[in-house]
């Protein structure tokens, strides 16, 4: 069996957080593996699409079976695989989906889900949170500031059986606009010394999830690096009577040195990782102990080939792990795959983008937690693949 073409797909929606972008390898055998390349959200996409569109030459002729013989031949023979952090996030992306595809054509061949393949189940249900609540719990996207909004989204979110939630407290001003548009606000600072109305109205919104959500719900903080290591702290020290379930990317996420720091003066767990790639790229953060969570995402860290490994170390220096998931169903569908496999899994990001309706109908399958928890797929492969709609409607390429 030989891989013969791979389609790109950049599959445009109204959604305002997220444009999915999928490949799917094909082979001779007339067995197809879908992936997605972990750059939905943010200003890469386009990057992300040349990469993939760059590897998938070099696909050609392979055997899809050969996983690791793929990985290893971006990494060694391109150049840039060999740079920072594997090559840095837009090559890793690329990477990943069709590292991703690969295994979901081994999969399907095989006639097993890819958790079998990664050796099994050991978490035969998948713990979800819901993710971003500072832009609701609904239907409906929008920017909330009141604190009294957040309890009403915590209760949303309770009341679909979730028992966890995510929230960036400083990422959204008094007047609703979100803090970095069009550009950074001096009256609504994030780094450096913050002003008491930045550390005051963050603090609220979190007690007023807190007092609406009751003792056991867990709540994890998240602050996209917009803070830095000083920031951080102080913030971090005024919520940790709210007792927070893990503190996300509290500072810029290449500086294993400044997380640690943030670490050792915070009684709050480190979480980073999903703009971080491969196991050269998290080695100094476990070496460190400066992160008790990782979070790599499977669409950005390398693919199946090399995000189990990344776990299976972390496993190691007693890591928790959280897959970061931001995207499209194929990305849900892989992550679920590898979360029943590792021993050291922690809890699924479901990301309030991904709830809407047009990202959830590019795919066959729609995999929602139930009561706030998932089953996995027992479909061969990954378990999921786009609608021939989607594909028909994508914007696409096809490399041969």
């Amino acid at each position: 069996m030989k891989i013969t073409s791979v389609d790109i797909f950049e599959c445009n929606t109204p959604n305002p957080l997220l444009d999915p972008l999928f490949v799917r390898v094909n082979t001779d055998a007339g067995i197809s593996g879908f992936g997605e390349i972990g750059l939905a959200y943010g200003k890469s996409k386009y990057g992300g699409l040349g990469q993939a569109r760059d590897l998938a030459q070099l696909m050609i002729g392979w055997d899809p079976m050969n996983n690791e013989g793929i990985w290893e031949m971006f990494k060694r023979n391109t150049f840039w695989g060999q740079g920072g952090q594997c090559g840095g996030i837009v090559f890793s992306a690329a990477v990943s989906a069709l590292d991703i595809a690969v295994w979901d054509i081994k999969g399907k061949v095989l006639g097993v889900p890819c958790y079998q393949l990664l050796g099994g189940k050991t978490n035969e249900r998948i713990r979800a949170y819901a993710s971003q609540l500072q832009f609701d719990w609904d239907e409906v996207h929008r920017n909330i500031s009141d604190p009294k909004d957040y309890a009403e989204a915590v209760k949303k979110a309770m009341a679909q059986g979730y028992t966890a939630v995510k929230v960036d407290p400083v990422c959204v001003k008094p007047d609703g606009v979100y803090a970095r548009e069009p550009k950074p606000d001096p009256n609504w600072r994030t780094k450096g010394a913050l002003s008491g109305e930045v550390i005051n109205l963050a603090y609220e919104r979190v007690k007023a999830m807190r007092e609406a959500g009751g003792p056991n719900l867990d709540i994890i903080l998240e602050l996209h690096a917009f803070t830095d290591t000083s920031t951080a702290i102080r913030l971090g020290q005024k919520l940790e009577e709210l007792d927070i379930y893990y503190m996300e990317e509290p500072t810029d996420p290449t500086n294993a040195e400044c997380m640690r720091e943030i670490r050792e003066k915070v009684n709050i767990p480190v979480a980073s990782g999903e703009r971080i790639s491969s196991r050269w790229g998290f080695r100094e953060f476990l070496e460190k102990r400066a992160l008790q969570v990782i979070q790599p995402d499977l669409c950005v860290a390398g693919g199946f080939t090399e995000v189990k490994k990344i776990c299976d170390m972390a496993n190691v220096y007693d890591a928790g792990v959280q897959i970061h998931v931001c995207g499209g169903p194929i990305a849900t569908a892989a992550t679920l795959q590898l979360e029943a496999a590792i021993p050291n899994f922690l809890i699924h990001e479901l990301h309030e983008g991904a709830l809407k309706k047009e990202i959830r109908e590019l795919c066959k399958y729609d995999h929602m937690p139930e009561e706030g928890s998932y089953i996995v797929p027992d479909l061969p492969g990954i378990g999921n693949e786009l609608t021939e709609k989607a594909m028909r409607e994508a914007v696409s390429m096809t490399i041969k």
